[in-house]
């Protein structure tokens, strides 16, 4: 056995406190032993992310030999600088936010109250570490998996390197992910900037932070520092804010976080950083007006570029651009023993994604189409999202836009948040949800939801899309009162509602008139 060599960032896992240190131990131990390969591996899985750990798991679960490289963090993005970390300190903002609110429950907070911004991003590494044994290199391996820290690069079309290890295979599949990259502002590159990367190593609330990018990521933090008590300037080229989601869902997102104390420059144009005197200033206009913003971090919250350097793509022909590998519907590269799973081929960045994608690489890249099992296809798949903002979004399916640019008729349905009993008890009234049906049917196309829960709730929608169960089911089906989801059921109501057509109701009145 070879012991690990790899190095790796230690400025994203800052502070060096006894969380962090649980977490290395986990996800990249300094003394992990290397196996020695004993022969050629059915699989072979570069990028030990949701994508990478999902495919081994399964993969060694049904009995087929398997290797897992990874040359930074086991858990990826997600653990470590994404899913994990961001929903720890969103719920601790959430909590400040809720004790600031209390009076209107009876609960008056004293008014030198202050927030220990250290002690809630302590929480989160204690969570992150905790959490952190699941994706761990020591689990791996009893699950049977080979696991290799250290740098994998393909040297022919069934071999890869491990730092000076051959590991021969049937079969590979690329996980390597995607990171974060900076767009060309200029000057950004001459000051220390934050990303989803870095973010999580703050132990100082910023008392002036700067956010560049409306997106998910951008819009998340946003709201959550401002939440903390920073005065944050939120910073987007497009107007208005999350721009991809249904306009009238964020709308209602951006009034919620300028009520927060964000201050949003929409429209942003001629955007650029300079150091003045030491402190870094963001210099942009928004609807006519130039600003010199004065801020103590800066974060950057758009851009990614796939993670394919140093894989010795060019050697076994496999495609790839800056938007990452290039796949077909069954996760095949242009090399058809190579496949790859996750952000680094799909343009749904997401954690579920990146597993739903894995199991298709299980059915394709290990069970052959002769056996009759039947290739898996992404053409398949009914991808949900979030953001999780107060209120979230979440979405499914095709937006309207989506449908007219398809060609596809459709009936809409909307039911607000503040026609629902429980909405109004918990004081989370803002947003609806939001149906799209093919025209004359139930069939669903698409759905939003924006509610404080709305990635919880999304799930009826998109099981109904998955089962081709229409609102006609949801609305025959009891929901428990009270709660939140009974929007859904409303939507479905609203739908009912329109079966019955005035003729239809002259009939029955006769009818009913008879039978009195």
């Amino acid at each position: 056995m070879k012991t690990a060599q790899t190095i790796i960032d230690q400025t994203l896992l800052l502070p060096n406190d006894q969380f962090n240190e649980e977490l290395i131990n986990n996800v990249h131990p300094a003394q992990w032993q290397n196996p020695t390969p004993s022969g050629r591996y059915n699989l072979v899985i570069i990028g030990a992310g949701t994508a990478g750990l999902v495919t081994a798991a399964i993969a060694s679960a049904l009995g087929a030999k398997v290797a897992l490289i990874e040359r930074h963090l086991m858990g990826g993005d997600c653990l470590n600088v994404g899913c994990v970390p961001s929903k720890g300190i969103i719920r601790a903002a959430k909590a400040w936010k809720a004790v600031k609110e209390a009076s209107q429950f009876g609960l008056h907070a004293p008014e030198n109250l202050k927030g220990d911004f250290g002690q809630a991003m302590a929480r989160m590494r204690k969570l992150r570490a905790k959490i952190s044994h699941v994706d761990s290199a020591h689990r791996y391996s009893k699950l049977g998996v080979d696991v290799f820290i250290g740098n994998g690069q393909f040297t022919s079309s069934n071999t890869i390197d491990v730092d000076g290890t051959t590991l021969e295979f049937a079969k590979a599949v690329i996980c390597t992910g995607a990171r974060a990259a900076a767009p060309p502002i200029p000057g950004l590159d001459q000051v220390n900037y934050l990303t989803n990367e870095t973010i999580f190593s703050l132990t100082n609330l910023p008392s002036r932070f700067g956010v560049i990018g409306a997106g998910p990521i951008g819009c998340e933090m946003a709201q959550a520092f401002a939440r903390f008590g920073s005065q944050v300037f939120l910073v987007e080229a497009m107007h208005g804010i999350l721009i991809n989601e249904d306009g009238d869902a964020s709308k209602i997102v951006e009034q919620s976080i300028l009520r927060d104390g964000v201050q949003l420059l929409c429209c942003g144009k001629d955007l650029n950083i300079k150091l003045v005197n030491g402190v870094k200033h963001m210099f942009v206009d928004s609807h006519g007006q130039h600003y010199d913003i004065p801020v103590d971090e800066i974060l950057v919250g758009v851009g990614r570029t796939p993670n394919t350097d140093d894989l010795g793509l060019e050697t076994i022909g496999v495609d790839y651009d800056g938007k990452g590998v290039k796949v077909n519907h069954r996760l095949q590269t242009t090399n058809p023993k190579i496949f790859a799973a996750g952000d680094i081929c799909s343009p749904f960045k997401f954690t579920h994604t990146a597993d739903a994608q894995a199991q298709i690489v299980i059915q394709n890249a290990l069970f052959p189409h002769p056996l009759g099992l039947g290739y898996a296809s992404t053409e398949d798949l009914i991808i949900p999202w979030a953001t999780y903002t107060q209120p979230e979004i979440a979405h499914v399916g095709l937006y309207e836009k989506d449908a007219k640019t398809k060609g596809i008729e459709i009936d809409t349905f909307t039911f607000p948040l503040n026609e629902v009993d429980r909405a109004i008890l918990d004081g989370e009234d803002e947003g609806f949800a939001r149906v799209h049906v093919k025209k004359g049917t139930d069939q669903l196309v698409g759905a939003t939801i924006v509610a404080a829960h709305a990635g919880d709730m999304i799930s009826e929608y998109t099981l109904a899309m998955k089962g081709k169960l229409g609102l006609n089911t949801i609305a025959s089906t009891i929901h428990p009162y009270p709660t939140q989801a009974e929007v859904i059921k409303k939507t479905a109501n609203a739908w009912r509602k329109t079966t019955l057509s005035e003729s239809k109701k002259q009939f029955l009145s006769k009818l009913f008139s008879w039978t009195r």
